[in-house]
C-alpha cells in the first residue's frame, strides 16, 4: 500500500506507532502508579488529572500559533522532548505539588504534539491527507493495543517496580519519536509560501508584488464561522466519551449483560477501526464529500443512541445484541467523524494561518475530554431517554454543521489547491 507523503509520511507513521505504544504503556497504569508508587489519595489523583487536563487545553492553540512562525519539524521534536522529560521527572519525586507541575507540563506537550503531528501530516500528504489520516488512525489503534497488551503482561508480575519500568518505557518512546522526527524533512509551509510570493505545485497563486507589504495573517479567534465549527465539532467528539466512559458503565449498571462480556465491546471497536478506517477515507476525500458524509454520520449517531436505549430492556441476549449494535454504530460514527473532521478543519483554515486555525480546532477534543464524561454520565442517569436524547442531539448537530459549512465549495473549501507543494 502506497503511503501519502512518501518517505516522510512513512516515518511519521512510525512516530505515531511508537508514540501510541508508549502511551498505551502509561495510559492503562497511570492511576495505579500514582496510587501505589507515589502514594496519592483518590482525591489527589482526581485533582492532579483535572488540573493537568485543564492546563493541557492551552497546548493546541499555542502549538498551532508557533507552527506558523517557526519551522515545524524542530518544533515538533522539541514538544516530544518535553513529553519525555516530563515522564522521566515523574520518577524523581512523590511530592504532590511537584507531580502536579510535571504532569501539567506533560499534558501541555501532549496536546500540542497532537495538533503539530496533524499539521505535519496535512502538509506532507497534500491532497491525499484524508487517506493519510485514515492510515494514521489505524496505526494509532494498533500502537495503543500493543502498548496495552505489554502493560497487561507486565502487571501480571504483581510488583510495584513494574510501574516505574512502564513509565520509563513511555518516556523512552517520546525520546525515540523526537529523534525520528528530526530525521524527517521540513514540510512545505503554506504561510511561508504565500508570504514570500512563492508558488506551490498547482497553486497558480503569486504575490501582488515584491514590494507590496504582507497582509496580516487571519486570526482564528475573530473568525466566527471557524469558532462555531469548532464548537459543533467538540460535541461530535462525544463518541470518544461514549466508549471510554458510557458504554461500559451503562452495560454493567443498566443491562443484564454479564460483566465479563463488556471488554469485548471495546475490542470490537478497536478491530473495526483497524479494519475499516482506511476504506472510510473515501468519505472525506474532498470537502464536498466530507459535507455529504454528515448525513450518514447523523444516522449512525441516532442508531447508536437508540440501540443503547433498547439495551436496557429484555433478556441478556437481547441486551448483548443491542449493545453490539450500539458499539458498531458508534464505531462507524467515530470513523466517519474522524474523516470529516480532519478534512473540514483543514479546508476551512486559510493557508497563511493554517497552524493557528488547526490549533484552535484542537480545542474541540480538549473540551470534549473535560466535559464529555459529564455529558455521558448525565445520559446514563436519565436512563433510556437520556441515550435517545444524546443520539438525537448528535444527529441534529451533524445537520447544523453541514448548514454551517454549506458554501465551502466556493470559498474556503478551495484551500487545498493552494496549501500544498510537490513533495
Amino acid at each position: 500500500m502506497q503511503i501519502p507523503g512518501g518517505r516522510d509520511g512513512r516515518r511519521m507513521l512510525a512516530v505515531t506507532f511508537v508514540d501510541k505504544a508508549g502511551s498505551g504503556l502509561w495510559g492503562a497504569t497511570a492511576a495505579l502508579y500514582f496510587t501505589y508508587v507515589a502514594g496519592l489519595s483518590t482525591a489527589e489523583i482526581g485533582l492532579l488529572l483535572g488540573v493537568s487536563g485543564a492546563v493541557g487545553i492551552a497546548g493546541p492553540p499555542l502549538g498551532g500559533l508557533l507552527a506558523d512562525r517557526v519551522p515545524l519539524r524542530p518544533l515538533l521534536a522539541a514538544v516530544q522532548t518535553l513529553r519525555a522529560v516530563a515522564s522521566l521527572a515523574l520518577l524523581t519525586t512523590t511530592d504532590f505539588r511537584l507531580l502536579l507541575a510535571v504532569t501539567a507540563a506533560g499534558s501541555l506537550g501532549d496536546r500540542a504534539s497532537s495538533v503539530l503531528t496533524k499539521l505535519y501530516a496535512t502538509r506532507v500528504a497534500g491532497p491525499d491527507r484524508s487517506r493519510y489520516q485514515a492510515v494514521n488512525r489505524t496505526v494509532s489503534n494498533v500502537g495503543w493495543a500493543v502498548g496495552g497488551l505489554v502493560a497487561a503482561a507486565a502487571l501480571s508480575t504483581g510488583t510495584t517496580a513494574v510501574y516505574r519500568w512502564l513509565l520509563t518505557g513511555d518516556a523512552l518512546s517520546f525520546a525515540a519519536i523526537a529523534l525520528l522526527t528530526l530525521r524527517c524533512g521540513e514540510p512545505p509551509s503554506p504561510s511561508q509560501t504565500v508570504a514570500t510570493g512563492g508558488t506551490g505545485a498547482g497553486t497558480g497563486t503569486t504575490a501582488a508584488g515584491e514590494g507590496a507589504p504582507a497582509a496580516p495573517a487571519p486570526n482564528p479567534w475573530r473568525d466566527r464561522r471557524y469558532l462555531a465549527y469548532t464548537a459543533t465539532d467538540a460535541v461530535l467528539f462525544l463518541d470518544d466519551s461514549v466508549f471510554n466512559v458510557g458504554l461500559a458503565l451503562w452495560a454493567v449498571t443498566a443491562t443484564p449483560l454479564p460483566h465479563e462480556a463488556v471488554p469485548l465491546l471495546l475490542v470490537l471497536n478497536n478491530v473495526l477501526v483497524v479494519c475499516f478506517q482506511v476504506p472510510f477515507a473515501r468519505f472525506g476525500k474532498t470537502p464536498a464529500k466530507a459535507r455529504g458524509t454528515l448525513f450518514p454520520l447523523a444516522v449512525a449517531f441516532l442508531a447508536g443512541g437508540a440501540a443503547l436505549a433498547a439495551s436496557a430492556t429484555g433478556t441478556s441476549w437481547l441486551a448483548a445484541a443491542a449493545l453490539t449494535l450500539a458499539a458498531v454504530a458508534f464505531t462507524v460514527a467515530e470513523m466517519l467523524h474522524a474523516t470529516v473532521s480532519w478534512e473540514l478543519s483543514v479546508a476551512l483554515a486559510p493557508p497563511t494561518a493554517q497552524g493557528a486555525y488547526l490549533g484552535v480546532h484542537g480545542l474541540a477534543q480538549a473540551a470534549q475530554r473535560s466535559a464529555g464524561p459529564l455529558v455521558v454520565t448525565g445520559a446514563i442517569a436519565a436512563g433510556p431517554l437520556g441515550w435517545l436524547g444524546l443520539g438525537t442531539g448528535l444527529a441534529v448537530m451533524c445537520l447544523a454543521q453541514r448548514r454551517l459549512t454549506r458554501d465551502d465549495d466556493e470559498t474556503a473549501m478551495s484551500v487545498p489547491r493552494i496549501t500544498v507543494s510537490e513533495h
